[in-house]
């Protein structure tokens, strides 16, 4: 346990900080296991999908994603979804 008050103080702010970043990467995870389900499914829908890219944005939006993470997971799924509409 800290001992000094600023450090006290730093040890809350980082608490509150993981349990918001946690809560951002739990939404995230389920929300693109449910779109790649979907996609190879065949059951997504466009309005769907732009709704996933759009918790990934946030996500990089709110640093719990680096920004190439973020990239790579959107340009990812998006080749799955362009695949499957082809065929």
């Amino acid at each position: 346990m800290p001992t000094k008050k600023s450090a006290y103080k730093a040890l809350r702010q980082s608490k509150k900080r993981e349990t918001r970043n946690q809560l951002v990467r739990a939404t995230l995870k389920t929300s693109l296991k449910k779109t790649r389900k979907a996609i190879v499914a065949k059951t997504m829908k466009l309005e769907d999908l732009q709704k996933t890219l759009k918790e990934i944005d946030k996500a990089t939006q709110k640093k719990v994603l680096k920004k190439n993470t973020a990239s790579r997971k959107k340009s990812r799924i998006m080749k799955q979804f362009n695949k499957t509409q082809k065929a």
